[in-house]
């Protein structure tokens, strides 16, 4: 069973900066980090094709959060910067095997990935 091991969550004043990892035992041609907030839904932060380092971001992280995959380790990377208490939520990796999941009407959409890592906590005080 394809693993996926978040790290890097902590809590931290608004304004400053947080760079998540998330170890892949394997690799996943789309992978994409989600997060939640006590009762939310799940949501889609940021994804990346990793053949052709392709993104896609939320509209609430567009110009704060970059993320990034180094393909040789494969290892998935989210920087953020600027944070806001509203992004205070569980952060989750994603993977799948699947192309497709990169693609607009799947990447914002937690069914599309198959591999999903335990989460790592982001909490922003104001």
């Amino acid at each position: 069973q394809p693993q996926l091991a978040e790290s890097g969550g902590d809590s931290v004043q608004a304004g400053d900066s947080l760079r998540l990892s998330c170890a892949a035992s394997i690799y996943f041609a789309c992978m994409a980090w989600f997060r939640q907030a006590p009762g939310q839904e799940r949501e889609a932060v940021a994804s990346i094709y990793a053949r052709s380092d392709s993104t896609d971001y939320a509209d609430s992280v567009k110009g704060r959060f970059t993320i990034s995959h180094d393909n040789a380790e494969n290892t998935l990377y989210l920087e953020m910067n600027s944070l806001k208490p509203d992004d205070t939520a569980m952060y989750y990796c994603a993977g799948d095997l699947r192309a497709r999941s990169c693609t607009v009407g799947y990447r914002h959409d937690p069914s599309a990935f198959s591999a999903w890592g335990q989460g790592t906590q982001v909490t922003v005080s104001s």
